[in-house]
């Protein structure tokens, strides 16, 4: 999908979308291609301050340049779009997981492996929170988390089980933490119907 095709779609779900500067033309593609693209990922940012959250998404760190993701949820349920295209979101994961996102099976098997590029094959939402299992997840974020998800599964005609958790792709992840993705992708599925 493009840019204004991603865009639409998140608006067109309900949902309060913030334009970060140059989103549109913000990528890593110049590392690796972006794409065929099979699902949507999400992970939690660990960090504090919705600004600050959104800045270091868009911008990346030492190490790791950005963009981190496609869009940043943040806990007031909004969602700031920092790029479009190839990001540094989901890194090396496991190609059996890979394979049952792209079947859509009810469950993934085992993240052991860490042999395929993630970046290429999933849109990314970063969501604001500290990750450490008491920082809260307000219903207004939970919401957008659905409801972003959804938007792209509508687009591309996916079902839930094309949503995954950063911890369920790379072995080693523990995000999100604080909510299961097994209920996340039951929200989803509801507001596929």
């Amino acid at each position: 999908m493009s840019a204004s095709a991603f865009l639409r779609a998140l608006k067109a779900e309900g949902l309060t979308v913030v334009e970060v500067g140059d989103w549109r033309d913000h990528n890593r593609n110049h590392k690796g291609p972006w794409g065929p693209v099979h699902g949507v990922m999400i992970h939690h940012t660990v960090t504090k301050g919705s600004a600050a959250t959104v800045d270091i998404c868009r911008k990346g760190y030492s190490g790791l340049p950005g963009p981190l993701c496609h869009g940043v949820i943040t806990k007031d349920g909004r969602v700031h779009l920092v790029g479009y295209g190839r990001a540094n979101h989901a890194g090396l994961g496991d190609d059996d997981v890979l394979r049952a996102v792209i079947a859509e099976k009810k469950t993934f098997p085992p993240d052991n492996e860490a042999n395929t590029d993630g970046n290429r094959h999933f849109y990314g939402f970063e969501c604001e929170n500290l990750g450490d299992g008491k920082d809260p997840w307000p219903a207004a974020q939970l919401e957008a988390i659905e409801k972003a998800a959804a938007a792209v599964c509508r687009h591309h005609g996916w079902n839930e089980q094309s949503v995954v958790g950063h911890l369920e792709w790379q072995p080693g992840k523990v995000d999100p933490r604080g909510f299961t993705m097994a209920a996340m992708r039951k929200r989803i599925r509801d507001r596929l119907k």
